[in-house]
Order: structure tokens, then sequence, then C-alpha cells
């Protein structure tokens, strides 16, 4: 989504910035705002849609920061790689990310596949509110002068300490997501209040049949 205002602004995915490195063995210390997901790394719960998903948000991230260039010098672009989106929603159907988050209380394969991908990529598992990714948009295009990525995080657990999963890949790097909080952009939504506002939004959304098993 790219977004027309003082700046230029794209809407990105997490998946673009994991820390893997290079050869694709293990994680670098931090995941940061300086790390790009390497395009010919494998991964055990992916499949051809899910990357090439992938690979089709580096290269779309990567187009819209070049006109950050000298080339372009006139522009100012500022992307936000989004972490895990939780928390209510106006759509009428759970979306994949909530799902994910809702994994131990749907039991749902198609999402824990997803969220397996998304700490096999990333390491961890960053996560934010629905709420604080729009007002981070807001926040940006209010600046005056902004460039570069900054990743919409509150903060970033791995799926055990989430309680969703007890099985999957375990070891990752830890998440520096202030960047955007050094800006002056303050998240509203901890962890805890993500987890609890997607459930409390499930249970409205499906009934008794999810309010059954929490």
């Amino acid at each position: 989504m790219l977004i027309l205002g003082p700046n230029k602004f794209y809407n990105a995915s997490i998946l673009s910035m994991s820390p893997r490195r290079e050869d694709g063995v293990g994680f670098k210390a931090c995941l940061d705002e300086s790390c790009l997901t390497p395009l010919d790394a494998s991964y055990t719960y992916g499949n051809a849609f899910t990357v090439g998903y992938l690979k089709s948000k580096i290269f779309a991230e990567k187009a819209v920061l070049s006109y950050n260039g000298f080339d372009h010098g006139i522009l100012e672009v500022v992307t936000l790689p989004c972490g895990l989106v939780g928390g209510e929603t106006l759509l009428s159907y759970l979306p994949i990310s909530v799902g994910a988050i809702l994994l131990q209380l749907t039991g749902d394969l198609f999402s824990g596949n997803s969220l397996n991908l998304l700490q096999e990529c990333i390491g961890l598992v960053p996560i934010a509110h629905v709420n604080d990714i729009c007002q981070a948009h807001i926040f940006c295009m209010e600046q005056l002068s902004m460039r570069g990525r900054f990743c919409c995080a509150v903060s970033g657990l791995s799926i055990k300490e989430m309680a969703i999963l007890t099985q999957g890949p375990q070891v990752g790097s830890k998440g520096d997501f202030s960047k955007l909080m050094k800006m002056g952009f303050e998240y509203e939504y901890g962890i805890k209040d993500i987890l609890d506002d997607s459930v409390a939004w499930a249970k409205k959304l499906n009934g008794s049949s999810l309010s059954q098993v929490v």
C-alpha cells in the first residue's frame, strides 16, 4: 500500500527484514532495520506460494527505498515493515495474522505453518496492534522530514513465549524496535493488550464456538 502525502510511505512486511546470515545458517545477534532477508534461504515451513510472497515483499520494498537515492533526491520515502498484526479489525472474517495469534485456541494448521515460517525466517515473532500500526502511519506522515525503514512492532517474542505453539524453531535473535520510538512515536498497546484484544474480537466474531475453548 503506497500512501501519498508530504512523503511517500510503503506498508511493508517484517518478512523482508530477516536477521538470517547471508549463507542462510543461523541469525545475526539482533534484528533491526539494517537486516534484509536473503533471497536464497530455504524454509522448512515454506511452500511455493509463501516463499513467492516473501520474495515479492523483499523486491517491492527495495524498489520503493531506491527512490531515496541521489537520482531521486527530491523524494523522501519511508517503509514500515509491520510485525504480526493483532487486535480488533473492521473485517467480517478472521485474517491470517489474528488466526496465527489465536492458533492455540483454534488449532488451524494453515495459521500454524504461517507462524512457524515467520519465526523460522525472522528468529522471533514481532507483534503490533492494528491501531498502533494505523497511528504509526499517521505519525510518519506528520513529520516534516523522514526517510528510510522503520520497523513497526512493539516487541518480539518466540512462539513458545506466546503460548501458541509448543513446537517449532526456537533459536533466533533479539529484536531492536526502537528506531521509530526514537523519532517520538509511542505505542499504546503492549503484548498482553494485543493478545487480549485478539481473543475478545474473535469471540465477538465467531460467537460461542470460540468461547467454549477460551
